[in-house]
């Protein structure tokens, strides 16, 4: 027996002749030797057939492959699992193995299943299915990351409820998701923040799941708005509905005032503003609404505040909240979270305490100068520069 291994592996290096090797091996009779109870001896047939497999320049006969296949067939159920994982890495690409082999590879230890299952073309639904229901996380991830998934596999896996299997799921492009699973996916995304982005960015999201998933972000700040402002739930619902379409919209909003702006202007009357509906906003990534209160009590443009909250440094967000009369620790929770939100990464508490340097200079009336004239004036660069130049030039330029 070995030395059919050492005669398979003395070729490696050189061109070989694999009908040659057929007939040697046909002549060790290898039905028989397969038949052999000894560990090594069906390791020995095993890694001499994957060898024969790897061939470059093999042309194995129909009959040749079929015997190979029932050989490995007969022994795969004791081999070990390195001689396992090797002989399923061999097989995942081939598109005549049999099916019943690679199904016994598929349910074997997730080592060994994984090649086949994320890879095989043989595996039909109905055995990717089996497998999802009945092996363990590590088999369903495998299925999850196929080069294609169809809308029933995909169904069997949204079922797992499994989180890491899901999100695999959403990512990959080449899933095919229902709209029954989509539903199911984008209620269960209330429960799973993890869902949210990646079920965002399916072609399989339509408008009105799409608008569901905000209003869900939206309506986490439902209830504070109706305990704090005493509105009715019926306005809130319709202000909330209304924010939502405007973030999904693809078109250009209509002239008049949006559903953000009606909202922020039920939430920031006469200028005033409520300093923990600020913080839930920015916390809870309602970046809209944050803008528009604060843009709505400081009689703003809300294109000009959300430069400020995402600006390098932070001091014109500093100076906005003093001039709307936030306290310190509120506004150090504002541009803390702020910081962390902006799309480059950045010194969160370096850029922070910068930031609360210049709102700890600035007088409420010096603020309140500096918005008059942004009112005014939307580079605001000069009104920083002035209140900055007023201090005891501890405080730099904003860059």
């Amino acid at each position: 027996m070995l030395g059919v291994v050492e005669s398979v592996n003395a070729r490696r290096g050189r061109p070989r002749d694999v009908s040659a090797a057929m007939t040697t091996i046909a002549r060790l009779q290898l039905l028989d030797l397969a038949r052999s109870r000894s560990p090594e001896g069906r390791r020995a047939i095993a890694e001499t057939i994957s060898a024969l497999f790897g061939e470059e320049d093999a042309t194995l006969s129909e009959r040749e492959r079929t015997l190979m296949f029932d050989i490995l067939h007969r022994i795969v159920a004791d081999l070990e699992a390195t001689v396992c994982e090797t002989l399923s890495a061999k097989l995942a690409d081939m598109p005549d193995a049999p099916r019943e082999l690679i199904r016994f590879l598929a349910n074997d230890r997730p080592e060994v299943a994984y090649p086949v299952l994320s890879r095989s073309r043989v595996l039909e639904d109905q055995d990717l299915i089996e497998v999802v229901r009945a092996r363990a996380m590590e088999h369903q991830l495998a299925v999850a990351r196929r080069y294609e998934v169809s809308e029933q596999v995909s169904a069997a896996l949204a079922e797992t409820r499994n989180e890491n299997v899901i999100e695999a799921l959403l990512r990959n492009t080449g899933a095919h998701i229902s709209r029954r699973t989509m539903a199911f996916l984008v209620e269960e995304s209330q429960r799973y923040d993890s869902y949210q982005k990646p079920l965002l960015h399916r072609r399989e999201l339509e408008p009105a799941l799409a608008k569901r998933m905000f209003l869900w972000v939206s309506a986490a700040l439902r209830s504070h708005i109706i305990d704090r402002f005493g509105l009715d739930d019926e306005t809130v619902d319709s202000l909330l509905e209304a924010a939502a379409y405007e973030q999904i919209s693809e078109a250009a909003a209509p002239p008049g005032s949006t559903g953000v702006e009606a909202l922020a202007e039920e939430l920031a009357p006469h200028g005033e503003v409520d300093p923990q509906l600020l913080v839930r906003a920015i916390a809870q990534g309602e970046i809209s609404l944050f803008v528009g209160m604060l843009a709505q009590a400081l009689r703003l443009k809300p294109g000009l505040v959300r430069r400020f909250l995402f600006e390098s440094g932070g001091h014109g967000l500093a100076v906005a909240c003093r001039a709307a009369g936030l306290d310190r620790p509120t506004v150090f929770r504002i541009l803390t979270l702020s910081r962390a939100a902006k799309p480059r990464p950045t010194d969160v508490r370096a850029e922070t305490q910068r930031a609360l340097g210049v709102f700890d200079a600035v007088s409420p009336e010096e603020a309140l100068k500096a918005v008059a004239r942004w009112r005014l004036d939307p580079d605001y660069a000069a009104a920083i520069a002035a209140i900055e130049t007023a201090d005891t030039g501890t405080l730099g330029p904003s860059h």
